[in-house]
């Protein structure tokens, strides 16, 4: 039975980082870097307003905050789902994958803190009892998919424009993943 990020105790802590669940207190900060122009291109949604972001931070019950030092550089999404399945076994496919996904504020970017924290969101949702986890990207998005790469995830598909981006050209997209049985956490901490 797979459980939900609740189900753990937090705080979680890496080499640098602490992950946590988010507080309304980090609102502010991750609504401003959210809404930078530079980040919000690489976002399903543009953040708004911190009523917003709240409803999809503090209510979700999929996000995490990436504390360095007491300060919040950035935020983690897991999403456990179902995998795709013939209806004869779909009851078995239940909560067996997790889309994972992340941001790093752009003052904490290219230090390292993206690859430290999903190596980490990979080990929660591997202990959540799910057997495969999988991100996607633009394939522009060159630091997404660095970070997958660095993680262990393997490019399983590369998709011609099949992605519209709210600036109404449509975007080749990639999706990476990795199963549980292939996930080596410790090793899988080098760089």
């Amino acid at each position: 039975m797979t459980r939900g990020l609740s189900d753990l105790t937090w705080p979680r802590r890496t080499e640098r980082l602490l992950l946590r669940p988010p507080r309304r207190a980090d609102l502010p900060v991750v609504l401003a870097y959210r809404s930078d122009p530079e980040v919000a291109r690489w976002l399903t949604a543009v953040a708004t307003d911190e009523e917003e972001i709240s409803s999809r931070f503090l209510a979700s019950g999929t996000a995490l905050v990436v504390e360095r030092d007491g300060e919040v550089v950035g935020d983690l999404m897991l999403q456990v789902g179902d995998g795709w399945a013939q209806r004869e076994v779909a009851d078995r496919a239940r909560g067996t994958q997790a889309e994972l996904g992340w941001v790093i504020a752009p003052a904490h970017q290219g230090q390292g803190y993206a690859v430290e924290a999903v190596r980490e969101l990979v080990t929660i949702a591997f202990e959540l009892g799910v057997r495969r986890v999988e991100a996607g990207s633009f394939a522009e998005n060159v630091a997404s998919r660095r970070v997958m790469e660095k993680v262990g995830l393997r490019q399983e598909g590369h998709f011609v424009r099949e992605s519209l981006h709210r600036d109404g050209t449509w975007r080749d997209g990639v999706t990476y993943a990795l199963l549980a049985d292939e996930w080596d956490g410790p090793a899988a901490r080098r760089t």
